[in-house]
């Protein structure tokens, strides 16, 4: 069957959740998703968007998704492009599928003037990881994802600079 790689729709709010839910359950976070069809409607067609998503399709069978959003680099002083998630079924791993979610994004970026294209991935995934490098990613041995959530950003925001 053909692939196709298209731009989600309100359409696709349900599918866009369950294969969330799919990445979350493979990458072992699922008690981190509470992310629902609502949240997606607001976030990706809501008056203040700021994220895109993609849907690989193989015939009308939904197979993957890339979600993404622009960044800005101080350095090149442009915008980038940082890809969030980027997921296929693993039924249909081996395909190609990922590797056209990947050249679809990098278009995008250059379309966009975008100065880099960029995401982050677990360390213990072996596999993605070389199939990044493969497409000629590098994987920063440096830089550390810092993150701060719930009650430590809740406190975070309610200090004051003295």
């Amino acid at each position: 069957m053909k692939l196709t790689i298209d731009s989600a729709t309100r359409n696709d709010l349900a599918t866009i959740v369950e294969l969330v839910r799919a990445l979350a359950v493979y990458e072992k976070l699922e008690h981190l998703m509470v992310s629902t069809e609502a949240d997606f409607e607001r976030e990706l067609f809501g008056a203040d968007a700021r994220i895109e998503c993609l849907i690989a399709r193989e015939g009308d069978a939904a197979v993957g998704f890339a979600l993404f959003f622009h960044n800005f680099s101080t350095f090149l002083g442009r915008k980038g492009l940082y890809l969030e998630d980027l997921f296929v079924r693993p039924s249909c791993r081996g395909k190609g599928y990922g590797k056209a979610l990947l050249i679809r994004l990098a278009e995008i970026a250059v379309e966009r003037g975008c100065g880099r294209f960029e995401w982050s991935v677990l360390d213990w995934n072996t596999p993605a990881i070389e199939f990044y490098e493969a497409m000629g990613a590098t994987v920063l041995p440096d830089w550390r994802i810092v993150r701060v959530t719930g009650e430590g950003l809740t406190r975070l925001a309610a200090q004051r600079a003295a």
